[in-house]
């Protein structure tokens, strides 16, 4: 079948002979990694390398939630540690110059950790812009309520990333902050009129819109589609995401495991490409699920292919640096000295 629309998670710190085999046979565009999957340095490495000789094309999107604060897969005391969203923005209220290039700096520096393991994608920048009374579910992973704040910082977290030559994703389009429970959980609906999700929620993900990957938001906004999550609403993915807001990059869906879908794997697969998604994506293992969705998955192909293409030409395309000279400069502006223990907890 060629190239698999999909991206899969995997069970622990190598693969199963199981999981080998079907990767061999499905063939993947991706793949992402998870708490599960890490235990140190050289481990994670292998488990890369393992990952990547599962398939002939490449290069092969390797993923990893890397954000900062809650959410890092990569922890003390093997790597840095590393803060959350929200301390740009509130470096950035009382120095805009030095919000700007903490966040680049962050961004920069872990792309420099990912490389080292062969992760060439980081799921970052939380673009999000959240609301008074809003689940925490996104909290202090933002940067700012100010969209126009959201939007400059996520740059410069995006052309970190990139200069590191680890590929961004922003999300969750066209925007999670308004919703009022954990889509992990539940589906979100926000009730807000269109005009004020175009000039809040959508903004920061306009300035962005032509960064090579998004991953949708699983929540219902009633102004634009009262019966689908934007992950499976063709008017949500047509005339907000890639009209309104202009991206036209790769679009993968969030995770199809979370409690805020419907339907069975293979139902919800093919509902995230009808809407318009261009991938999918399942992170928790289960070869039961991974298996219907693989059954459900289209090949990639016309223009997802191309906007395939066009992201991972941009992998490993890198700028020189002085590591030690740029960790130096993050532990003075962040106040983050290096890898003592973790007092957040685990992120989503």
């Amino acid at each position: 079948m060629g190239i698999s629309a999909s991206i899969f998670g995997c069970s622990g710190l190598r693969l199963t002979d199981e999981e080998r085999s079907f990767f061999r046979e499905l063939q993947p565009w991706g793949f992402i990694l998870f708490g599960r999957n890490i235990s140190e340095p050289d481990q994670v490495a292998a488990l890369v390398d393992e990952l990547k000789a599962c398939v002939d094309h490449d290069p092969v999107p390797v993923l990893i939630d890397q954000e900062g604060g809650r959410v890092r897969r990569l922890r003390p005391p093997y790597w840095p540690e590393y803060g959350s969203g929200r301390a740009f923005g509130e470096l950035y209220a009382r120095d805009h110059e030095k919000g700007l290039r903490l966040a680049w700096l962050q961004s920069r520096l872990m792309a420099i950790d990912l490389q080292k393991l062969g992760i060439n994608v980081d799921c970052l920048p939380v673009v999000d812009v959240p609301v008074a009374g809003s689940h925490d579910v996104i909290g202090d992973r933002a940067y700012s309520s100010d969209p126009e704040i959201v939007g400059k910082i996520g740059q410069a977290a995006c052309d970190g990333l990139l200069d590191g030559g680890v590929l961004p994703v922003i999300k969750h389009i066209p925007g999670h902050g308004r919703a009022g429970v954990d889509s992990h959980k539940a589906l979100p609906v926000v009730d807000t009129p269109f005009a004020q999700l175009e000039k809040q929620d959508f903004a920061p993900f306009r300035v962005l819109n032509e960064m090579p990957l998004a991953m949708t938001a699983h929540v219902v906004y009633e102004a634009i589609d009262s019966d689908a999550p934007a992950t499976s609403s063709r008017r949500v993915i047509d005339e907000v995401i890639r009209k309104n807001i202009g991206f036209d990059g790769l679009l993968m869906c969030d995770d199809l495991s979370m409690h805020a879908l419907s339907g069975d794997f293979g139902e919800r697969t093919q509902s995230a490409f009808a809407a318009g998604c261009d991938v999918v994506l399942h992170c928790n293992g289960d070869m039961a699920e991974m298996t219907a969705i693989a059954d459900a998955a289209r090949s990639l192909e016309g223009k997802p292919l191309a906007r395939a293409m066009l992201a991972t030409e941009l992998i490993n395309v890198s700028r020189q640096c002085d590591e030690a000279d740029l960790r130096e400069e993050y532990a003075t502006l962040s106040g983050h000295q290096g890898y003592g223990e973790d007092p957040t907890e685990a992120g989503l």
